[in-house]
């Protein structure tokens, strides 16, 4: 009997193991013709290799409204495609996190962070920024290593330049700044590089261990002739920072600074709706009225280089126009919004056109696809909890979290009952970005944050280092689980995935994960998966 007993324990995993559905990830514009051959040419590739789901992105998945004939006839064409390579279509929507796409039918949605009381002068009929504490930089030609506060010995400052040149080791130089609390700040810097191979980076460090104020790429290419790059940072709750310039870790080849300046700035890449109010008074706090006391005030440029939904580091900000007397004081306090490494901008959860446009974006996903399930593009939100939309809730970015994804939800069972929905791991998972503090650019603890999800969505967990907690952790929770690695290297490694899942019972299926679009491995990976069941 109990051979009998093992006999039928051994089959049944069996069995499950050889239902592992096997997923391909594949991000697309399907208003191109020639994406659309490519992605025919995939699916066969998958078919043969034992594929059966396709997790497919488009940014076009969030302005279908704007899309003509053309679009749906190519969508169509990837149905019929789909059907035929026996390969479950899967579209992604929901874009929280890396919002650009779904911006671009609001721009002011953007989540933002408050500047506070920046003092002006009215000069010629524009108040401009006026503040005697703003801090400079004496030492931003480079001539002087006594204005610095510190640099790096491989860093060597000469013809008014600081230069480095195959450094192996941090090469740095770094200036001690007194700052206002809630100010943005812009700084610039003239750049010049010579098959360098290594990150020119512009930081602004806090005191205590704080997160960095900074976390734009500049954008520096490895050989580029003298190029201005720009940072812009908030100071957020800081009197004292460090402003830094150099590559940590060094880099083959040369690099070079010269002319950096640091200024403060108002207005730029200023959102306008409720739950970013702007405030304008005089210096004995009398509150002015937009459109009476000054010209009425926009950002044209906000989320607009090079067109909707992306955001600049830097362009002139709008000036603020009145009919006052020269010398009058003003106090400024707006938002403004901030954007991470290139370009990534977060949507506002907290106000209510950002569901309106959610809800559409599930309707007309629904009606076009027909879909059996979703996926919710929940992904590394870093910047949340900063506008007073999502201040005055008075709940912590994990508990705004469980509530949009609740919603979100919700939504998607209303569109498309019955349906499966899936969601990215790492915002709901303790072990990876629901941490409790120093998260980029979000105020406050994302713990909770898979509170707002219930037992029947299925997770796509991603975080290698951790895999087998995150598995885990979301097995306890009751949710079936399809893995998500990254496969852009080693695609072997799913192996170790699926040795940290021995035991659950929650793993549905796998994914090749390529951020890339680079399907070399697309057999090796599927081949990787069949060996780990042997």
């Amino acid at each position: 009997m109990r051979i009998l007993i093992a006999l039928l324990a051994f089959t049944v995993s069996a069995t499950a193991a050889e239902k592992l559905e096997k997923w391909i990830y594949k991000s697309t514009n399907l208003l191109v013709e020639k994406n659309v051959d490519e992605l025919a040419a995939l699916l066969t590739r998958g078919h043969a290799a034992g594929y059966t789901h396709m997790l497919l992105a488009d940014s076009k998945f969030s302005r279908l409204g704007d899309m003509d004939a053309r679009y749906f006839k190519n969508v169509e064409r990837v149905k019929q495609l789909a059907a035929q390579s026996q390969i479950e279509i899967v579209p992604a929507l929901f874009s929280i996190g890396y919002s650009n796409d779904i911006l671009s039918r609001d721009v002011n949605l953007v989540e933002a962070l408050p500047v506070k009381n920046v003092p002006l002068t009215v000069k010629g009929g524009t108040a401009v920024v006026d503040d005697p504490t703003a801090p400079t930089l004496p030492g931003g030609a480079f001539d002087d290593p006594k204005k610095w506060s510190f640099k790096d010995p491989t860093v060597i400052f000469e013809n008014r330049t600081a230069r480095i040149t195959d450094a192996k080791t941090n090469s740095r130089i770094v200036r001690k700044l007194t700052l206002q609390p809630w100010r943005q700040y812009h700084v610039s810097v003239w750049v010049k590089t010579e098959n360098f191979r290594g990150t020119p980076e512009i930081k602004v460090l806090p005191p205590g261990g704080k997160p960095s104020l900074t976390w734009d790429h500049i954008g520096a290419k490895s050989t580029q002739d003298w190029k201005q790059q720009h940072i812009v940072f908030n100071s957020q709750d800081n009197t004292t920072a460090d402003l830094y310039f150099g590559a940590w870790g060094g880099g083959a080849g040369t690099l070079q600074w010269r002319d950096a300046k640091l200024e403060e700035v108002a207005f730029l890449n200023m959102p306008r709706r409720a739950g970013c109010p702007l405030t304008i008074t005089t210096a004995d706090a009398k509150a002015l009225v937009e459109g009476r006391d000054f010209e009425p005030l926009k950002d044209a440029s906000l989320g607009m280089t090079p067109y909707a939904g992306e955001f600049d580091i830097w362009h002139q900000p709008p000036q603020l126009k009145t009919k006052l007397p020269d010398g009058t004081k003003l106090l400024a306090s707006y938002y403004h919004a901030a954007t991470i490494h290139a370009g990534q901008a977060m949507i506002c959860p907290s106000e209510p056109k950002t569901m309106e446009l959610l809800r559409d974006q599930a309707q007309r996903m629904a009606k076009l696809w027909g879909a059996k399930g979703y996926m919710m593009s929940h992904d590394e939100i870093r910047v949340l909890n900063q506008c007073a939309a999502c201040r005055a809730r008075g709940l912590t970015p994990g508990q705004i979290l469980a509530d949009n994804v609740k919603q979100c939800i919700a939504i998607l069972r209303e569109v498309n009952p019955g349906g499966r929905i899936y969601v990215w791991s790492d915002m709901f998972d303790p072990n990876h970005n629901a941490v409790e503090k120093n998260y980029y650019l979000v105020n406050g603890s994302l713990l909770g944050s898979w509170e707002g999800l219930d037992k029947d969505v299925i997770i796509l967990p991603w975080y290698y280092e951790k895999r087998a907690e995150s598995l885990k952790f979301f097995a306890d929770r009751g949710n079936k689980q399809v893995i998500a690695g990254y496969y852009d290297s080693k695609p072997e490694r799913i192996k170790d995935w699926l040795a940290a899942a021995k035991g659950l019972n929650s793993v549905t299926g796998v994914m090749f994960t390529t951020w890339r679009n680079k399907y070399d491995d697309l057999e090796a990976f599927s081949k990787a998966v069949d060996e780990a069941k042997e």
